[in-house]
């Protein structure tokens, strides 16, 4: 089963690198914030690495 990212809307900064590192998966939201609009839609590296690549770690995966 493909883990599922969530995303902390209260920690987001809205600097959109998860969104250009995972496209499929992210994008920013009306509120400048981002979101996630297909959870498995990218590989799990390209997840993974939107994750770690978070500023603020404001992405994780579903426990």
């Amino acid at each position: 089963m493909a883990k599922l990212p969530i995303v902390d809307k209260d920690k987001c900064i809205g600097c959109s690198t998860c969104s250009v590192l995972a496209p499929k998966t992210f994008k920013l939201g009306k509120d400048g914030k981002a979101e996630v609009i297909d959870p498995p839609g990218d590989e799990e590296e390209k997840i993974k690495e939107a994750i770690d690549s978070c500023p603020v770690d404001a992405i994780k995966f579903a426990e």
